[in-house]
Order: C-alpha cells, then sequence, then structure tokens
C-alpha cells in the first residue's frame, strides 16, 4: 500500500467573510465552527490516516501563520510551498506532487482546502479509506457530498449508476434554482467538494496530458525553488508564466480516470456569513451567536461579537462586530460582501487587507490609538523571538514594559528591561526588541512624529528573512 501523504490547500483570501476574514488573515486561520482555526481542523481530521509531514501550499505572507498553527496541534513540521502568485488549484497540485515525489516515492496525495467544516471526520476517514485502492490503482478520486437541498452555489458531479465508489459521467457547472432541484429529484448528482485523492505520479500524467504548459512552468519553478529550513520558495517568474486554472477544469473534466466516492459527512465549504449560520449551534429562535450576544424578539440570525451587541426585532440577518468594522447585512443578501471589500481596496484602506491586530512572526501588535502625530501600539513578543534590527527617518518611539521582560538594542546599548519600565528610542537609532524569557512579553509602544506609515522601516537584520 502507498503511502498516504496529506496536502492542504491554503491559498485563499476568504474575502466572502470580511470583516473577520481579511487578506492578511484570511478564514482558514481562524475558528470559525469550534475551538481549533480551520486549517487546525483540517489536519486533525486526517491525522489519525497519516503520520507524514503535511505538504501545505500558502500565500508567501501566511508562511509563519501555517507553521504556527500546525505547530500549535502537534503536526510533524510541514513542507511549506510558498506561491508567489495564485495560479488557482491545478499549478498549486502539481507543486504538491512534485514536493511528494522529490525523496523518490510515489505517494497517493489526499488534497484538501484548509477551509471547510466537516463534522463528521470519522466518516470522512473511512471514505478515503475505502477510496485507497482505487487511487492506488491509478484512479482519480473526488469526494461528492449527498446534497440536502437545491444548493446554487456548489457545481455538481453526476455519477454512473451504482454504488460506492463509482466513475464520473460528468461535471456541471453552479446551476440555478431550478436545475439544482431536478438534480435533487433526478438523484446521482453530488456537490463538488474540492477533495481529492490520487497518486502523485498519475496527478502529474493526466495534467501533463492536458495542460503541459502548466506542468512544464511548474517544474521550471519547483526546479529554482530555494528552501528556507521547511519553507519552499518557488521561483517567482516561472510560477508566474504558468497559466492559472483549476484541477476541475485541466483535468478532472477532461480525464477518462475520475471517479467519485458520494460520502454524507456534515461538510461546508464555509463560504459565507450565512453558511456559518447553518453549521452553528442555533437556538429555540434559530439564532447561531458566538461571543457576547443579546437577543430580544429576534430570529434566524448570526451574531459574531468581540464586544457586546444587541440585536432586538430582527429577522434573517448578520451581524458580525471586529475592532475596527462592523458588518450588518441581510443573510439572504451576504455573498454581496464581496463588494463592500472591492470598495475598501479601490479605496486603498486597510480594513480590507489587515485587521486593527496584525500578526507577525515574532508576535503581533495592536493600534489601540492613532492621531496626526501619534500612534499608540499594543505589542506581543512571543519567548525567545525577535524583531528586526531596524531603524526610522520619521518617528520616535517609547517604549513601557507591561508584562515580562524585554532585551533592547539601541544602537551601541544593549540591556534589559522589567515591568513598568520604559526607554525612548530616537529617530534614526538602530533598534531592536527581543524576549529573552519564557513568557510572553507585552509592553506598549507610543509612536511620534510627521509620519506613522509601516513602511517607514530599514531593516538591517531579520531573523525570519524579510527584506522590507
Amino acid at each position: 500500500m502507498a503511502a498516504l501523504q496529506p496536502v492542504l490547500l491554503s491559498g485563499g483570501s476568504g474575502t466572502r467573510l470580511w470583516p473577520l476574514s481579511r487578506e492578511a488573515y484570511p478564514k482558514q486561520f481562524l475558528p470559525l465552527a469550534g475551538d481549533h482555526t480551520m486549517v487546525q481542523d483540517t489536519w486533525l481530521r486526517i491525522a489519525p490516516l497519516s503520520g507524514a509531514r503535511p505538504i501545505v501550499v500558502a500565500n508567501e505572507e501566511h508562511r509563519f501563520l501555517v507553521a504556527e498553527q500546525l505547530r500549535q496541534v502537534g503536526a510533524p513540521a510541514p513542507h511549506i510551498l510558498l506561491e508567489p502568485v495564485g495560479r488557482n488549484t491545478a499549478p498549486a497540485i502539481a507543486c504538491a506532487a512534485l514536493q511528494a515525489m522529490a525523496d523518490g516515492a510515489d505517494p497517493t496525495l489526499l488534497v484538501l482546502p484548509s477551509d471547510h467544516v466537516v463534522r463528521d471526520a470519522g466518516g470522512f476517514r473511512r471514505a478515503v479509506q475505502a477510496a485507497m485502492p482505487d487511487a492506488e490503482a491509478g484512479a482519480l478520486v473526488t469526494f461528492g457530498i449527498v446534497p440536502d437541498a437545491p444548493e446554487t452555489g456548489f457545481g455538481y458531479i453526476q455519477a454512473e449508476a451504482g454504488e460506492g465508489l463509482r466513475k464520473v459521467s460528468r461535471f456541471v457547472e453552479k446551476p440555478d434554482a431550478a436545475t439544482a432541484q431536478s438534480y435533487l429529484d433526478a438523484g446521482g448528482y453530488y456537490w463538488n467538494s474540492g477533495m481529492f485523492l490520487f497518486r502523485a505520479s498519475r496527478y502529474l500524467e493526466e495534467l501533463e496530458r492536458f495542460r503541459p504548459d502548466i506542468v512544464a512552468a511548474v517544474r521550471a519553478a519547483f526546479a529554482g525553488a530555494n528552501s528556507d529550513g521547511d519553507f519552499v520558495r518557488l521561483d517567482k517568474d516561472a510560477f508566474a508564466a504558468s497559466p492559472s486554472d483549476s484541477i476541475d477544469y485541466a483535468v478532472m473534466e477532461k480525464t477518462d480516470h475520475a471517479m467519485v466516492l458520494p460520502v454524507d459527512i456534515g461538510w461546508n465549504d464555509v463560504g459565507s456569513w450565512s453558511a456559518l449560520w447553518e453549521v452553528g449551534e442555533r437556538d429555540a429562535n434559530g439564532n447561531a451567536h458566538h461571543g457576547d450576544v443579546i437577543a430580544v424578539d429576534t430570529r434566524n440570525s448570526y451574531a459574531y461579537a468581540q464586544r457586546l451587541v444587541a440585536l432586538v426585532g430582527l429577522d434573517d440577518v448578520v451581524v458580525v462586530e471586529t475592532d475596527d468594522a462592523v458588518l450588518v447585512a441581510r443573510k439572504d443578501r451576504v455573498q454581496e460582501v464581496k463588494q463592500v471589500v472591492a470598495q475598501l481596496k479601490d479605496s486603498q484602506r486597510s480594513q480590507a487587507v489587515l485587521h486593527r491586530e496584525v500578526h507577525r512572526p515574532w508576535g503581533s501588535y495592536d493600534s489601540v490609538d492613532m492621531g496626526v502625530r501619534h500612534q499608540v501600539k499594543r505589542i506581543k513578543v512571543k519567548p525567545g523571538a525577535k524583531l528586526s534590527l531596524q531603524s526610522h527617518a520619521h518617528r520616535a518611539e517609547h517604549w513601557i514594559v507591561v508584562k515580562g521582560v524585554a532585551r533592547v538594542t539601541r544602537d551601541n546599548d544593549v540591556f534589559e528591561l522589567y515591568e513598568n519600565q520604559s526607554t525612548y528610542i530616537p529617530i534614526g537609532a538602530k533598534h531592536r526588541l527581543e524576549n529573552p524569557g519564557k513568557e510572553p512579553l507585552e509592553l506598549i509602544e507610543v509612536q511620534s512624529g510627521d509620519y506613522l506609515g509601516e513602511d517607514d522601516i530599514v531593516r538591517y537584520s531579520d531573523i525570519y528573512g524579510r527584506s522590507e
């Protein structure tokens, strides 16, 4: 039996779940359906099937988030393939296949989006085990979700007559409501889950057969990749030369080796706030709430709150509150949140990309106050972590330690600060902050100057390989 190699696809931006999901911190890194984040849940779902190091295909900007979140749930150190630009799933999976075969093996890839909900994890694992023999024999297997409604937001797979794993008859695009109902009435149609099982070599063979241009670009990008610990940086020019295409269009709709296994596993792609309402625990009035929410005479609504949110006399609404934005929408129109994100991007507003609390490989910072010539940040530094050695041309900084121990480099001086102690970093001084202790470091930073943008940084050295 071939080894099972998990492949997690983590390149999405999750804009339909704004304001909670943003480009710099998309939905796969959020605990939307339980205590764990979605990428953590994806790994935990399949961990009993394979002890292999997962292969993760991710955005360059998310590399430390992926590594840290998987570390937190005890996953083996992953191979993280960094896409310099997005090119959809067909090239991404091809890169994962090349990584899986780099040591001469030919494992069976279990390819999973990292931002889906599967309530019946055991049922999914049993489905994978049932499909393994056919995948090892050369089939390209996908998992079709048994539909429970005429859903218009998913593509469908029509299976040939029979039971269990069977040949795919055809893939069909997202239908209108009447067509979706006809699929449900006819039977034999299943939602396209975007989950796959096949040998690494078989996927590359079929991709080469139908899209040799993608394979050529990906091979060049992988051959020119640079390794940085567990990170594999694909060659930017070569990868950018690859056409952008999904695995469905590039391979699955064309190959005569596609098979589908229908499954009923409590699956949801959580592609909208209404989908989160569907998978959430609802009260007697049909409300699904997360956080400190009071609902009076309110029904069938979803609320996500970081502070107290009160709903009065509302039906079928979504209310999402974060530190710097509030979304209020009718539940049947939440897909239009993409238009909000588009307007934010057109206006170059930071809320399209960043939360108020911004995560970095060393920890995070939260901009708690800002004026014309000042900004106040709450900074958290992980044990053993350090910021880059840097300077600023336009701002000075005051640091006040709230918790833990700070080691400070300021030009030629190196010293430590303890709780309630402070220091001053003049404009132009080379400085570094690090946490030498075993507990998190928390401090308040007060910036003052004529320009306070994050691009006012000159980096001289950085343990995380950042140049800007």
